[in-house]
């Protein structure tokens, strides 16, 4: 999702009321990326619905357009904040080279010297033939969890709508198809399977830019990256429930790695909404939530 538009930030632990219940995140599709002003709304209503569990605190990290909400085993906020400017740093300097990678809605081949965040958006739009900047978002949330993980194996990084979670036990993330709508569906993962990345886009819900007319599409993939970048190609498929078909067929395509191009996983599941109907492939096991 284009979201995280890199140039004041903002930290705070927030105070949650820790319970035995399964840990939910809802999400929805991200701001839009292309001339967005720094993000002055830190409150998100759908992050109340995430609670931590024993031994797990949440806090917010706000620069500008990035606006991640985390759920750690310790605050990590001063580490976080500072790998957040420094990421945001490669991404402005490089635009700064090379405008059309901030720019482009088609894929843009960059040096082998990049930087990795760069490299690894390039290669997963690439993939997915669509603009870098559709998997900055999923690329923020995954390099940040990456470099935390150690530290916390439980690590929940929710970025406006793409989420990077590292666990040792089972977890659930609500989808939810309208801000406005109680969460009634749930995906459930695992304990085995993570690291796990999910990212959204919508051409319904948010700011974000997309060519579709879908109303939410949902990605799962090891690699947050490409996650994003799926997310985003096959929300643009989406002109009316007739696509559902097509956009399950293309995921599907997607699903073996493509290691000629840097990616060594493909995509895990997909849940697409459109008129009013879902169609789900792959890894993708949902349960009821209650509102």
């Amino acid at each position: 999702m284009q979201r995280d538009r890199p140039g004041n930030s903002f930290t705070g632990i927030q105070g949650v009321t820790f319970t035995d219940s399964q840990n939910t995140l809802s999400y929805v599709a991200p701001m839009s990326f292309e001339d967005t002003p720094p993000y002055n709304n830190s409150h998100r209503h759908y992050r109340g619905k995430c609670s931590p569990r024993t031994g797990e605190i949440g806090f917010q990290i706000v620069v500008e357009q990035t606006d991640l909400w985390i759920v750690a085993e310790q605050d990590l906020s001063e580490k976080i904040l500072n790998l957040v400017h420094h990421l945001r740093g490669e991404l402005k300097a490089y635009m700064a080279l090379f405008p059309e990678f901030g720019t482009s809605l088609r894929p843009v081949p960059v040096s082998p010297k990049a930087s990795p965040i760069i490299r690894a958006m390039a290669e997963a739009t690439a993939r997915c033939n669509v603009g870098p900047m559709a998997s900055v978002a999923g690329a923020i949330s995954q390099f940040v969890a990456e470099a935390f993980a150690k530290q916390s194996p439980n690590l929940i990084v929710e970025n406006g709508g793409d989420i990077a979670l590292y666990s040792t036990r089972d977890r659930v993330v609500g989808l939810l198809p309208d801000p406005n709508s109680e969460t009634v569906l749930g995906l459930k993962i695992a304990a085995k399977d993570f690291p796990v990345c999910i990212c959204s886009s919508s051409a319904t819900i948010g700011h974000s830019l997309s060519l579709g007319r879908g109303e939410l599409v949902a990605v799962r993939s090891q690699n947050g990256c490409l996650a994003d970048a799926a997310a985003t190609a096959l929300c643009n498929m989406l002109q009316s429930k007739k696509d559902l078909d097509r956009v399950l067929a293309q995921a599907q395509e997607w699903s073996a790695p493509d290691n000629d191009n840097g990616l060594n996983c493909g995509i895990d599941g997909v849940l697409a909404q459109c008129g009013g109907q879902i169609a789900v492939w792959g890894q993708m096991e949902l349960t009821g939530i209650a509102g």
